[in-house]
């Protein structure tokens, strides 16, 4: 039997319009910078695709400056500007901001200085979705970009930070939203490429699969596709909730991305849940895809008061569009059984 990728938060699978449009571009000859036919097509390829991306962030008006990913968009974002986190934020966030917020049991961060704030709209490991306050400096929309309706404009943020392989583009090629009339020095100087925010020659293949990306995710959005997502993370959360009563499922009842399921199984380690679904053929994980492979308890649980051992218990299952109701129930039936052996050595 095939193996079941269930792991869509880590990364998406290459859509189709993204592989040709990469493709493409890979035949363009010039470099955008050039002012020759040659490199005036390749610049054409480049604002098109930024083109593409602002109008699927809603985000007419603003600058989207393109980076190597949301990593770097958020070094970009964040360094020397003195912003507050809440432990919740991915380690690209925490690594620039002081991570001092307080996070209540629900994954609800208390912001009191949106100016000085960097806020994600949704967490890559519970997918608990924020309100995010008018006038936040910063905030991580990577995972809430194609999955969530959202408008960069009327969010009311100064930037936001997105990433293409989050919805179906390449890997490496992510960007910063910037706010008209907001200053962001550049970290990486040369060319003055971006509009002086992040030299170097465009990664012309990797925008070009992100522009496409992100139009054909708006329009999966438009038309109703996450919400068949979310019918099936609802059924596989129903049925691992009746065969395994004890389990905890993170977040239920409270808004959420519609893929994300995160389940703390009591006496089962988090590790060892992916190693056993990895063998029985399903990719899942044990948080963040930048941290799970760091055998500790995951912080983002622990700040929402869980303790230790139970944090350390957590898996993480993310679903996308192509998954079946027969994908998920296998899932639930490979699951169940392995969790019922592994209490059953420990009794």
């Amino acid at each position: 039997m095939s193996r079941l990728y269930l792991d869509w938060n880590a990364t998406t699978p290459l859509r189709p319009e993204a592989r040709a449009a990469m493709a493409a571009a890979m035949d363009l000859v010039g470099n955008p910078s050039s002012v020759h036919a040659e490199g005036r097509a390749a610049k054409a390829l480049i604002e098109r695709a930024r083109a593409q991306v602002s109008a699927a962030l809603g985000a007419e008006g603003a600058d989207i400056v393109f980076t190597s990913g949301a990593t770097e968009a958020a070094g970009l974002a964040c360094s020397g500007r003195g912003l507050v986190c809440a432990a919740v934020e991915h380690d690209a966030v925490t690594a620039w901001c002081a991570a001092d917020l307080a996070v209540d049991g629900q994954g609800r961060v208390t912001v009191t200085d949106p100016a000085r704030t960097a806020l994600q709209l949704a967490n890559s490991e519970t997918g608990l979705l924020q309100n995010l306050p008018e006038g936040l400096a910063v905030s991580d929309l990577t995972q809430a970009f194609g999955k969530v309706p959202l408008a960069f404009n009327w969010l009311g943020i100064g930037m936001g930070l997105v990433s293409a392989h989050k919805l179906g583009g390449p890997k490496g090629i992510g960007a910063l939203v910037v706010r008209q009339g907001i200053e962001v020095p550049p970290q990486i100087k040369g060319g003055g490429q971006e509009m002086g925010r992040r030299a170097g020659t465009e990664n012309l293949i990797g925008i070009a699969g992100f522009g496409a990306a992100a139009e054909a995710a708006a329009r999966d959005l438009a038309n109703g596709v996450w919400e068949e997502v979310a019918e099936l993370r609802n059924i596989l959360e129903s049925e691992l909730s009746a065969t395994a009563k004890e389990t905890i499922s993170v977040g239920n009842g409270t808004p959420r991305l519609p893929n994300t399921l995160c389940l703390i199984a009591p006496g089962w380690r988090g590790e060892t849940q992916v190693m056993a679904m990895d063998l029985a053929g399903f990719a899942v994980s044990a948080g963040s895809a930048c941290s799970s492979g760091k055998v500790r308890p995951s912080r983002v649980l622990t700040a929402m008061g869980f303790d230790e051992a139970r944090a350390a218990q957590a898996i993480r299952v993310s679903i996308g569009p192509g998954v079946t109701r027969d994908d998920v129930l296998r899932f639930a039936q490979r699951w169940t059984a392995a969790y019922a052996k592994a209490r059953a050595r420990a009794a």
